[in-house]
């Protein structure tokens, strides 16, 4: 028989640990449905709890709209925790919410400093739900942490039978299962029903313990915004989130790579205060190149990180430098 592997699994909340009200709440459940522990959603998918030795720990129980920084400092910390013991598991998996799992996926793949594959898995609808993606998924991720094959990736993200790389996903569609794709780079591989773990490329940015990013001993991080960019945009964004304190700015500008016009004395204002500025891309694919003009006034590229993880990377770059030319080689190696 095969040996099963250990596996903690980490709950911090999402639609995947809600009950709706029947099997038909699939939309409604966060204002009417109750909060499941870990143990009480394996319960529904006995499959799943076959398929490893579980930890179950119940970490918190949060929205994803409610994830901040601090969730994902301590996210770091308890994931260090557990990796460091005498037997560490052989995989953690953690389950989120849909909304922010991209962002918290990133901030975990730029910060753990442990060689333990760590997965981030949730659902698209409640696991009380008619066609629940919640028990694939949770089997899926385990799986997938369970194997040799994860080892020295990064963190991963597995929803759909479908492997993702944190710095690459993000989530595309509001209800459809087949929401998380990484664009112009594509999924890693899949954990499909045979249970085998079939991967065809690797991240190729440095990651994990790979960077210079320890928060070990962090307890806050800098104020970084995003301002959006759109035809005719005011400049009221901007201007409101340096006098809020803001350390830099993210434009979510126009493809491929500028903000609205009306937008730009905001800009130069901002970079005059010593705040910075990095130009992301609104459309979610694609690079943004660093041209002259933006050498020039001290604008940094975002490559192809969409808006919020740009965002996530230069909270943690701002803690390294504050020059622009150092900023944007962060950008063009993370």
């Amino acid at each position: 028989m095969a040996v099963r592997p250990r596996i903690a699994l980490i709950g911090t909340g999402g639609t995947i640990s809600f009950a709706g009200r029947d099997g038909l709440d699939v939309f409604e459940y966060m204002e009417f449905g109750r909060r499941q522990t870990v143990a009480e959603i394996l319960a529904r998918f006995p499959e799943v709890e076959a398929a490893a030795e579980l930890e179950l720990v119940d970490h918190a129980q949060l929205s994803s709209s409610g994830v901040t920084p601090g969730d994902w400092l301590a996210l770091v910390a308890r994931i260090h925790e557990i990796a460091a013991r005498a037997e560490p598991p052989d995989g953690i998996v953690l389950t989120h919410g849909t909304a922010t799992l991209e962002e918290t996926a990133y901030f975990l793949h730029l910060t753990l400093k442990c060689d333990v594959p760590v997965v981030l898995v949730g659902a698209q609808r409640p696991s009380s739900a008619l066609g629940t993606d919640a028990g694939a998924n949770l089997l899926g991720a385990i799986r997938l942490a369970g194997s040799a094959e994860a080892r020295g990736m990064g963190v991963l993200v597995l929803l759909n039978d479908e492997i993702q790389a944190a710095r690459e996903v993000s989530k595309t569609s509001t209800f459809r299962l087949e929401t998380f794709r990484s664009p112009d780079l594509g999924m890693l591989g899949y954990v499909d029903g045979d249970g085998r773990v079939a991967l065809y490329r690797a991240p190729a940015r440095p990651h994990t313990a790979a960077t210079p990013f320890d928060v070990t001993r962090v307890g806050d991080l800098p104020r970084v915004d995003i301002a959006y960019s759109y035809a005719g945009a005011p400049p009221t964004a901007v201007e409101a989130f340096v006098a809020a304190g803001a350390e830099a700015v993210v434009m979510a500008s126009l493809a491929p790579g500028m903000p609205a016009t009306t937008q730009m004395d905001a800009v130069t204002a901002a970079r005059a205060a010593g705040v910075l500025v990095i130009y992301s891309s609104r459309v979610g694919s694609g690079r943004v190149l660093r041209r002259t003009s933006m050498v020039e006034a001290g604008i940094v590229a975002a490559d192809n990180l969409n808006p919020q993880k740009a965002r996530v990377l230069a909270m943690l770059a701002l803690r390294e430098t504050r020059e622009p030319d150092a900023l944007q080689a962060i950008f063009d190696t993370y």
